[in-house]
């Protein structure tokens, strides 16, 4: 925490980076799509039949709308941006400093490989459940949205993966950064569908790109020898925008604790 502090760039403290804006965007629209495939749901299990698949074929131009939100997301993936996480731009050459420094620190494949088979375990349940009859291709469709929710939730306030399993700093850090996609519509393979599985496959193919990438150029995505990824230089500052959250979390609490025991008096 004190390399954090010592390394942090001056001036940027409190302010929302574009970066953390572009976040937030995608955890909107990505909400408001969540709400809206839930309304469709429920609405096809109060009429007693799955109808929210078959109501999004129906109305072409919603389902294209939905396709080509994440197609244009996972397109400019492949590509340098300046409003994406650093966690994700690492990959690129443009974004590769040297430091000098020849010794590589990444998280251990063990850690890394342990998230690959949860997530996998964790889904075979979804995927028993379908072959069983009970939830059907609504169901996983809703599941993969509020993957995409979450997705957005665990850069923005609190990731299990980065907390319990890999123990990287930040998102910078990230070893599989760019898994996201490629868990976010693990759902959709029980799916027979054109658009969902042209999303599979190119969120598949922004995986294998960044796996690749990682076993030919380790050296990007290492601290130690990538000074892109270090405090100093990163254009996202969740760290503080995280730290100003849990801070304004724990006065509420404390407010509220106040006010319960003038109450009871």
């Amino acid at each position: 925490m004190q390399e954090v502090r010592q390394n942090a760039a001056p001036g940027r403290k409190g302010k929302l980076t574009p970066v953390i804006i572009n976040h937030y965007v995608r955890l909107v629209y990505r909400g408001a799509l969540f709400l809206g495939m839930l309304f469709l749901y429920i609405m096809g299990k109060v009429q007693g039949k799955e109808l929210m698949l078959g109501t999004l074929e129906s109305n072409p131009l919603l389902l294209r709308i939905i396709w080509i939100v994440f197609t244009v997301e996972m397109a400019c993936r492949f590509f340098p941006s300046r409003i994406e996480s650093p966690g994700s731009q690492k990959q690129f050459l443009r974004n590769y400093q040297k430091t000098g420094e020849t010794h590589i620190e990444i998280q251990e494949n063990n850690a890394t490989m342990l998230v690959l088979i949860i997530w996998i375990a964790f889904n075979m349940v979804f995927w028993g459940l379908f072959q069983a009859g009970i939830v059907g291709e609504g169901f996983m469709l809703l599941l993969s949205c509020a993957y995409s929710v979450c997705d957005m939730i665990c850069i923005l306030f609190f990731c299990p993966f980065q907390s319990w399993f890999l123990k990287n700093k930040c998102c910078s850090a990230c070893r599989i950064y760019n898994w996201d996609y490629a868990m976010m519509f693990t759902p959709l393979v029980f799916i027979w569908n054109r658009y969902t599985w042209s999303l599979l496959v190119l969120s598949i193919g922004l995986l294998l790109r960044w796996e690749i990438t990682f076993y030919l150029h380790p050296e990007r995505f290492s601290e130690k020898t990538n000074a892109y990824l270090r405090c100093a230089n990163c254009t996202e500052k969740l760290c503080t925008h995280k730290k100003q959250l849990h801070t304004l979390w724990k006065s509420i609490a404390q407010f509220s604790a106040e006010r319960a025991r003038a109450l009871r008096k």
